[in-house]
């Protein structure tokens, strides 16, 4: 049984397990790189999960931690979906679902109009993930990645 736990300034240790773990496992979704983070002390974690008005979740199973997920505020009735990863053995359990739903159901309730993300061109499962639940890409190119070429895709999901 998968359960997913909100986690508090107090939880960096946990985060900064999952965290690490989605770098090392899968650097080719993300951004940012296990060096960015590895070498962070326990400051810039606590840093990261005291962001104001932010949602971090982590999803454990049988205790261990298999996947998080994170919800930004953004501007003009929107937020944002974030860092979503989901563990080797978890894949195929629904664990991307439920963490998109939350936050999907955090943006909610904090009366956003739309959720967005933004996610490699090239990663398959995420796009299948995000389509599945909901989102479409908008056409528009999001950030520029350290390789000078490839451009995120955008994409959102209209909250009625």
């Amino acid at each position: 049984m998968v359960h997913l736990r909100v986690l508090t300034i107090s939880d960096w240790p946990l985060w900064r397990e999952v965290r690490l773990a989605a770098l090392s496992e899968a650097p080719h979704a993300f951004k940012a790189g296990l060096a960015d983070w590895h070498n962070g002390g326990e400051e810039r974690w606590r840093e990261r999960l005291a962001m104001p008005e932010t949602y971090s979740i982590v999803a454990l199973l049988d205790g261990r931690a298999v996947g998080m997920a994170a919800g930004l505020p953004g501007d003009g009735g929107a937020c944002e979906l974030r860092s979503v990863w989901v563990s080797p053995q978890a894949r195929g359990r629904s664990v991307g679902d439920q963490l998109t739903a939350a936050v999907e159901g955090w943006a909610r309730q904090r009366g956003a109009t739309t959720l967005k993300l933004a996610v490699l061109p090239d990663n398959e499962p995420a796009l299948a993930l995000y389509q599945r639940n909901g989102f479409v890409d908008t056409g528009e190119l999001g950030d520029l990645l350290s390789d000078g070429v490839t451009r995120e895709r955008l994409m959102v999901k209209v909250l009625r």
